[in-house]
């Protein structure tokens, strides 16, 4: 699955066109790599995200099309 979709179904991100300028801005890294919002995830990969002044680790746990919004927490944990 693309980056900038896992961040939006997953809920670390509400849009996917946000995700997007997250990713062309240079602010989220995948395996402590600056990753495109193409960039495939898969379950064991480290996504850190910058929001101002604080950043967000999260270990991708699954990778699913769709979730219901109760089940959006159980595809990642924060480190």
């Amino acid at each position: 699955m693309r980056l900038d979709k896992f961040l939006k179904v997953s809920r670390l991100i509400k849009r996917r066109t946000v995700a997007n300028e997250a990713c062309d801005a240079g602010r989220v890294t995948l395996n402590d790599r600056p990753a495109k919002a193409s960039a495939e995830v898969k379950p064991g990969d480290i996504i850190e995200i910058g929001f101002g002044t604080k950043a967000v680790r999260a270990e991708v746990l699954s990778v699913k099309e769709t979730v219901r919004k109760e089940e959006a927490e159980q595809m990642y944990r924060y480190l």
